[in-house]
């Protein structure tokens, strides 16, 4: 869900709902249940060109906790990309768990600060993805709608720990290194097709 439409011209708003998605599918990345938002950066930064492709074409990777010194504080943007087809700045917060509408709040000032500090007059308006797991689309409709600035928010899969009953099933990487799994993967290695 996005507020593009609002504040974007037309044929921005269209091309950067087209560069959205939703939901992400971050399965590359295997996280526990009880995730921390830096852990969840770190997964995206360690698979840098799995979360590119996700994505998708036109981003550029410029940064995770780019620093934005304002006043006499220092804010950290979780991701920061630059879209080379829209010519704008691409912030992305990551968040654990349901959508809240003061995350639109921080959003929106971090974008003011993008356009402020880093934005150039060739640049077009910086716009913002929250990437949560879940969203009530009604809560974020109206966190949105006096928002001049432009945000969306997608959601995000990943693919979590395997369970009890399914981890016993499926062979440990001790298992997997065992002298019998050597031998037989030698004995494959020889078959010649």
């Amino acid at each position: 869900m996005t507020n593009f439409a609002a504040v974007l011209p037309p044929a921005d708003s269209d091309m950067a709902v087209q560069v959205l998605r939703d939901p992400y599918n971050f399965d590359f990345l295997t996280l526990s249940h009880s995730v921390q938002e830096r852990e969840l950066e770190r997964g995206l930064l360690l698979h840098l060109r799995d979360l590119l492709l996700e994505l998708g074409r036109g981003f550029a990777f410029v940064g995770s906790q780019v620093s934005l010194p304002v006043g006499d504080q220092t804010f950290y943007l979780d991701l920061l990309f630059y879209h080379v087809r829209l010519h704008c700045y691409f912030v992305i917060e990551l968040k654990t768990g349901e959508f809240k509408p003061e995350y639109a709040g921080k959003l929106n000032f971090y974008l003011a600060a993008v356009d402020g500090i880093m934005k150039t007059d060739r640049d077009d308006p910086t716009i913002g993805l929250l990437l949560c797991e879940s969203q009530d689309e009604a809560v974020v409709e109206y966190s949105f709608k006096n928002l001049q600035s432009p945000i969306g928010v997608s959601t995000y899969t990943v693919t979590r720990e395997l369970p009890t009953a399914l981890e016993e099933e499926v062979p440990s990487v001790q298992d997997l290194n065992s002298p019998w799994c050597k031998w037989l993967n030698s004995r494959r290695a020889d078959i010649v097709v």
